[in-house]
């Protein structure tokens, strides 16, 4: 573990640390990778240039999608894990945290990409469970609902992401609910263009190309 001075004497150095490391991870690129070393080409040529599993999906490779969409996810728990091994006590709840958002900012702005990657649900949904993982459990299920019956994946992450912070109230988790706050509002930012198709009509579902 960190020597507990390095927190109590330089937090801002402690966090921008983990931050960055939590950001590292996050920004690696799977869906590009994947894809690349399947060849199948360049993932941001593909689809809607998205380089989440959602996009994978659109190249006909289903185990591809599925596990980009893991690693997209495993990306956020291996950050929040490293956060909270080397902390202990009521910094290790915050390390984690910061780490899990940290790796949900590399995805959505990696800096391997010039900062254009993807929408970041899968990475905070995995940073949810390994945070909270009630949470993150009950927002899956409500991704995975919604899914099934509207089959819009972007719908589903809007309304996942959307209750991930209501869960967090329900359960008086303070900080917790904050960031899942804040995953939100990034979130549904980053999926502007796909609310707008929602309201039109004009969003693809799941599994169909995106013109």
């Amino acid at each position: 573990m960190l020597n507990s001075s390095m927190f109590i004497d330089s937090p801002i150095i402690f966090f921008s640390l983990i931050f960055v490391i939590g950001y590292l991870l996050g920004s690696i690129p799977f869906g590009v990778l994947l894809t690349r070393l399947a060849g199948l080409g360049d993932l941001k040529e593909i689809g809607s240039g998205n380089i989440g599993a959602t996009n994978v999906l659109r190249t006909g490779n289903k185990s591809l999608a599925a596990a980009t969409l893991l690693l997209d996810a495993s990306k956020a728990v291996a950050a929040v894990i490293a956060a909270q091994t080397v902390t202990s006590g009521s910094a290790s709840e915050i390390a984690g945290l910061v780490a899990g958002a940290g790796a949900v900012l590399g995805h959505d702005f990696p800096v391997w990409l010039k900062f254009r990657g993807g929408k970041g649900v899968a990475t905070s949904l995995g940073m949810m469970i390994a945070t909270t993982p009630l949470i993150g459990g009950m927002a899956c299920v409500t991704w995975i609902g919604m899914a099934i019956v509207f089959r819009y994946s972007s719908l589903s992450a809007l309304i996942a992401l959307a209750v991930a912070p209501v869960f967090g109230i329900i359960l008086g988790l303070t900080n917790a609910t904050l960031v899942y706050v804040a995953l939100a509002i990034l979130g549904w930012t980053r999926h502007w263009t796909n609310i707008q198709r929602l309201y039109t009509g004009d969003e693809p579902r799941i599994g169909e190309p995106n013109d």
